[in-house]
């Protein structure tokens, strides 16, 4: 899922030169279980502050905001690392052999280990402040643009954007926003229960229905629409609980009435297992019109609001 930087600097020319280990350790960044602690004891102090008060209203803005701050962080160390490592390629293609333009490589590559390590930190934070998030809220955490990539080794969740994603693809990039699995579409629209009871009730199906298929298809990555009202936040909140990866194509409004059939376009095209298809519009019909005619499995529940399940073979 990710090329981490000693591996894409094992792709580059590098004979003659002795690039030494990063000058810190492990024990230069917070450890998991200071971040965790931390993390929760400010969350809870700050959205107590909060309850029963006129703010209340508010808290999930500041909530997602929280957030926001540590992926905003990691961005901004992913764009060093970008910068370092484009600089280091410029430097290669320029070797002269001096000791100053070695001097030169070496710092950029010390620039560069010391922005990726941060940046897998502030992601871990990120996390850990996403799963406060998906407790206090019941949603997924998503970035208001772009994807939310995970880049730490071991780590199987992460949210990407469908535009980065097909940027990648096209440019051959095996990264972060390339995830790896086994592609399943989710689509859902927007619905109204008659009661609490009733929503439960359908959103316990959705998730059901998802166990089922991922009971099938373990190396899942779910790939919906992004829908942050409708069935697909019902969904990605299933994908956050079982750090499933997760593959976003919203709307491309400038598209107009075509916009949601490009999204079934795109979404098809990564060749699914199955298509899970609850109650929806005209496009959703539409899709899995397609879906079946490409010979993809349809687990179909538009018309199922009941609590028995049959399995989606």
């Amino acid at each position: 899922m990710y090329d981490n930087f000693t591996q894409s600097l094992s792709g580059f020319d590098l004979s003659g030169f002795s690039i030494s280990a990063p000058t810190f350790g492990s024990a230069d960044f917070p450890c998991d279980d200071a971040i965790q602690q931390t993390l929760a004891g400010v969350w809870s102090d700050l959205f107590s502050l909060f309850s029963d008060t006129a703010l209340e209203a508010d808290s999930e803005d500041i909530a997602w905001g929280f957030v926001n701050l540590f992926h905003r962080a990691a961005s901004r160390k992913l764009s060093a690392l970008d910068r370092a490592t484009d600089e280091i390629r410029a430097l290669l293609a320029s070797a002269d052999g001096s000791e100053i333009h070695t001097s030169n490589l070496e710092e950029q590559i010390e620039r560069a280990q010391a922005a990726e390590a941060s940046m897998i930190t502030f992601e871990a934070m990120r996390e850990t402040a996403a799963s406060l998030y998906i407790h206090e809220t019941g949603s997924s955490w998503r970035p208001m643009t772009g994807s939310r990539p995970n880049h730490a080794k071991g780590i199987t969740s992460a949210v990407i954007n469908g535009r980065d994603f097909l940027r990648a693809r096209a440019q051959s990039r095996h990264k972060a926003h390339i995830p790896t699995g086994t592609p399943v579409i989710f689509a859902g629209g927007r619905t109204t229960q008659d009661s609490g009871d009733d929503a439960k009730i359908f959103a316990g199906n959705i998730w059901a229905t998802l166990d089922k298929v991922l009971h099938n298809v373990p190396d899942m990555v779910l790939v919906h629409g992004g829908d942050t009202k409708g069935a697909d936040r019902l969904a990605a909140s299933w994908a956050e609980r079982r750090s499933i990866q997760q593959l976003v194509f919203s709307l491309d409004r400038r598209l107009g009435a075509r916009a949601g059939f490009k999204r079934n376009e795109q979404m098809l095209s990564l060749n699914p297992r199955y298509l899970i298809a609850f109650p929806g519009t005209g496009v959703l019909e539409r899709l899995v019109i397609e879906a079946k005619s490409r010979r993809i499995t349809v687990v179909d529940r538009r018309g199922f609001l009941g609590t028995s399940l049959k399995s989606p073979g």
